[in-house]
């Protein structure tokens, strides 16, 4: 029996856009019937540090897995370290799709390491931004200018769904949910 492959749905965008909020609104309402799963992120980040529940890891353990081929995906950014397991590949080889948050930096690897991928932008005004990175306490003033900066400078690849999620979480939430089903919705 042949299955056909899932597809890696690679969500990225500015700090303080609120990917991991519209990432757990639709992981949190999305029924098993949909055949989607969410990939956490392996982090040497503690894991009470808040944001994202992801698998928190020392930097030791990090570059032996790294060294071990245990991700599939890699990228170093503000003295922390994220990787992807190659747990995805095995899902995606079954049938399954996968939401991974990724990381810009690490898109033009990703879309060579997993054709079809559908990269997912999340993006909010700048004047959220500022108000979502100061509200969550893990920057400093100088931090969150240098984050604001960063984001002026991106834009949203030009192949990428594009959410704007400046209001409610609800309205981006439900659009990602429907992308996830399968269902038109413009973008």
């Amino acid at each position: 029996m042949t299955t056909k492959r899932g597809r890696l749905w690679y969500v990225l965008g500015p700090s303080g856009a609120g990917k991991d909020s519209v990432i757990n609104y639709a992981r949190e309402r999305l029924g098993a019937e949909a055949c989607v799963l969410f990939a956490h992120r392996y982090i040497t980040r503690p894991a009470d540090a808040g944001g994202e529940n992801h698998v928190a890891l020392r930097p030791d353990e990090f570059a032996l897995r790294e060294r071990a081929g245990l991700f599939v995906l890699t990228w170093h950014r503000n003295d922390l370290s994220y990787g992807i397991g190659i747990e995805v590949e095995q899902w995606l080889a079954r049938g399954l799709d996968v939401v991974v948050n990724g990381s810009r930096s690490a898109l033009p690897l990703a879309e060579r390491r997993f054709p079809g991928l559908i990269p997912l932008w999340i993006g909010a005004s700048s004047e959220v931004l500022a108000q979502r990175l100061a509200a969550r306490g893990r920057e400093s003033e100088e931090q969150i200018h240098q984050r604001l900066a960063e984001a002026g400078a991106f834009s949203p690849p030009t192949n990428a769904r594009v959410l704007l999620n400046d209001g409610e979480l609800a309205e981006a939430g439900e659009t990602l949910l429907a992308w996830l089903r399968g269902e038109t919705v413009p973008h």
